[in-house]
């Protein structure tokens, strides 16, 4: 029996120590251990949440131990982001656990003399929570975006941004989402199965599903659910995992049975298997990606459920003359800083800066500018981001439809979940919609004379 509070300190240590992705380090933790499901979860709850609270676990240990979180040793400070973590934020372990649990770790990776430490903050913690006195609540902060950015353990830059966008109590509520556990939403396979024979097969295993309004395709799983490829239907290729928002996309691009698109930075490939389903798998969908590893886990999809007319094309999808005026749609799902997905990336939150947001910005023009001269004469294009940053969305596209007089937005005419911008964009926003963030806009290629 492995210790999950000692897994998740060695993932924690590759995060902090090499800079590694908090997801990545996850999955390479336990490809070396065996865990239950239930020490899987608590390990993933461990290393998402002490990441996504790092800022206001250490204004804790700012204001309880002599040395700032910063003066801390950095393995020592990670043992204690771990035993503070399970003290304000999970109630289901007894606050003796966590304490003992967290001496115990200090003593193992060679703290013990300071495991009297370690225990004293702690209890003078649990002192504190319930009462008047608990740091987080104390503190005088000199402004609602530090309020906000401390209780709520964001940078400060990011809490100015959604206040300027949607106020105050409304960036208090995506503040909120963000820091929740995400949901797994599932798209049906339609050449598969049905969604009602899906319901059918996961209520016979007692996992319970809901439909979510406007997306046909798909169900949303509640509760614990266990290993994903265990579930009915995984293997048969009768669903895949992708989120309510990334389904819009495709519909939204609406491709037809018989013609060409073009996915000009495919991998993974959930819009690429979608556009599939949609069109029946009859036509082409030429899936780029400059990035081999990624195209492959695509091939894989694309392979479990069964779909004929991906081709994959790897490389930068900047350097492709031979698709010039050959697409009838083409989909740029842009790389960006994924802040509309925060809940499912716990350090994207500490891994961007208003200078790169800058840089990705320009890099989402250029590929847009490309990406253009893929789609035929009165052809489509629908240009989606993961992001909630207008320099990625609507000052790309403003600046695009700028420089090119021959396109339009063409607002959306199929029912969505998520009401249209005036200007006829989609922007979803979570806490408003409980879906990931996204922005999505259809544009259309006017007819040459």
């Amino acid at each position: 029996m492995q210790n999950p509070r000692q897994i998740a300190f060695l993932a924690l240590r590759e995060v902090h120590r090499r800079g590694a992705f908090a997801d990545a380090a996850l999955d390479r933790t336990f490809r070396n251990s065996q865990l239950n499901d239930l020490d899987r979860r608590l390990v993933t709850e461990l290393v998402y949440g002490s990441v996504r609270r790092m800022r206001s676990i250490d204004l804790i240990i700012d204001k309880l131990a002599t040395k700032k979180s910063s003066q801390q040793p950095p393995e020592l400070r990670t043992i204690l982001h771990l035993g503070l973590y399970q003290l304000e934020y999970l109630n289901h372990i007894p606050p003796s656990a966590a304490v003992n649990t967290t001496v115990q770790l200090a003593k193992e990776n060679g703290f013990s003399g300071l495991s009297s430490f370690v225990n004293g903050l702690l209890r003078q913690y649990i002192r504190l929570t319930d009462s008047d006195l608990n740091p987080l609540k104390v503190t005088n902060y000199k402004s609602t975006v530090e309020r906000l950015g401390i209780l709520h353990s964001f940078p400060e830059w990011l809490v100015k941004l959604w206040i300027e966008q949607i106020g105050e109590t409304e960036t208090e509520q995506l503040c909120e989402w963000f820091n929740q556990s995400p949901t797994i939403d599932l798209r049906i396979n339609p050449l598969k199965s049905s969604i009602a024979q899906i319901e059918t097969a996961f209520k016979s295993q007692n996992i319970s599903v809901s439909r979510i309004p406007h997306l046909p395709q798909a169900l949303r799983l509640n509760g614990s659910i266990g290993a994903i490829q265990n579930l009915p239907g995984y293997s048969e290729g009768w669903w895949t995992i992708q989120d309510s928002s990334a389904q819009l996309v495709t519909h939204l691009l609406g491709p037809q049975p018989g013609e060409t698109i073009i996915d000009a930075c495919a991998a993974p490939g959930g819009k690429t298997t979608h556009s599939a389903e949609l069109m029946q798998d009859e036509g082409t969908i030429y899936a780029c990606d400059k990035t081999a590893s990624r195209l492959k886990k695509l091939k894989e999809n694309a392979d479990r459920l069964q779909m004929k007319s991906i081709k994959i094309h790897t490389g930068d999808s900047r350097h492709f003359p031979e698709f010039v005026n050959l697409a009838d749609r083409v989909l740029l799902d842009a790389p960006c800083s994924g802040l509309g997905t925060l809940h499912r990336r716990a350090d994207a939150r500490w891994r961007h800066t208003p200078e790169n947001i800058q840089q990705q910005s320009q890099l989402q023009s250029e590929l847009l500018a490309n990406a253009a001269t893929f789609v035929k004469s009165g052809g489509v294009l629908v240009y989606a981001t993961c992001t909630i940053h207008p320099l990625e969305n609507e000052t790309v596209i403003r600046s695009f439809l700028d420089s090119n007089p021959h396109w339009q937005i063409e607002p959306p005419t199929i029912d969505l979940p998520v009401q249209p911008s005036p200007e006829g964009w989609v922007k979803v926003w979570p806490h408003r919609d409980h879906m990931d963030g996204f922005f999505m806009v259809r544009l259309k290629q006017l007819k040459k004379e």
